[in-house]
């Protein structure tokens, strides 16, 4: 407050309802303890009470471990690097590949499980995640599980291709897996047979076509794309950057 200020107060100058701001916020909450005292109070009595939390709410991620294929499109779709694959057992103790995410990074944005091939990754709403230390943030596969997930949890994502806009097509794919192919550049395969392993669904098969100069088959995966879900794994583990995804026209 300047001296200017205090001296035309002092005198009386200043104009009375230029001060009447303060009272606006008070006026508010008079207004609104008057309400709750005659209606039921906007607050509940947690955690005794809770609020009621529909089936499409997003709380945290959960996974429905056995129709998980460890394609590991969650963790590539993951905007906050909040998704990992790690190597667990199965049900008959068989190592396989699932996702683990980090709850202290997740923003619960849904992209994992709109890009789920199998929609094994859902949301749920769960949102008690407090916890005392970071390293208790971390959910594995098994922690995870969600006993209640129903088709509401499950997040469809659509779009439509560019291909189909530019034929005059408006045409709304529900099924991003159907979108993108691999594809080979036959002259930097050296038919390491790596994407035909790494495959999670097996779509890639290993086809001959002539020998070498050394008298060794020459074998290019050849994809069925009936049974592949676009998850990227063939282009990521390709050592000669053979493969790369172009999209279905």
């Amino acid at each position: 407050m300047t001296m200017d200020y205090l001296e035309k107060y002092r005198d009386g100058r200043v104009n009375t309802a230029k001060t009447l701001w303060v009272m606006k916020p008070i006026y508010l909450i008079l207004r609104l303890f008057n309400k709750t005292v005659v209606h039921r109070p906007v607050t509940i009595l947690y955690p005794y009470e809770k609020l009621w939390m529909p089936d499409n709410y997003r709380g945290r991620p959960a996974l429905a471990f056995n129709t998980c294929i460890g394609c590991g499109m969650c963790a590539r779709m993951c905007p906050t690097t909040a998704i990992v694959l790690v190597e667990c057992p199965d049900d008959e103790g068989k190592p396989v590949k699932r996702p683990q995410v980090n709850m202290g990074r997740c923003s619960f944005c849904g992209y994992c499980a709109e890009y789920c091939p199998t929609d094994a990754m859902t949301m749920s709403p769960i949102v008690e995640l407090a916890e005392y230390t970071r390293a208790d943030l971390i959910y594995g596969p098994r922690r995870l599980a969600y006993d209640h997930t129903t088709d509401g949890m499950k997040i469809d994502i659509e779009e439509t291709l560019l291909s189909d806009y530019q034929a005059g097509n408006g045409e709304r794919r529900i099924n991003p897996a159907k979108t993108d192919r691999p594809v080979l550049d036959n002259a930097k395969c050296i038919s390491c047979k790596k994407c035909f392993k790494s495959c999670p669904v097996q779509a890639i098969t290993m086809e001959e076509h002539g020998k070498n100069a050394k008298g060794r088959p020459i074998l290019w995966p050849s994809v069925d794309d009936q049974k592949c879900v676009s998850c990227y794994t063939c282009v990521d583990v390709c050592p000669k950057s053979a493969l790369h995804m172009n999209e279905v026209l």
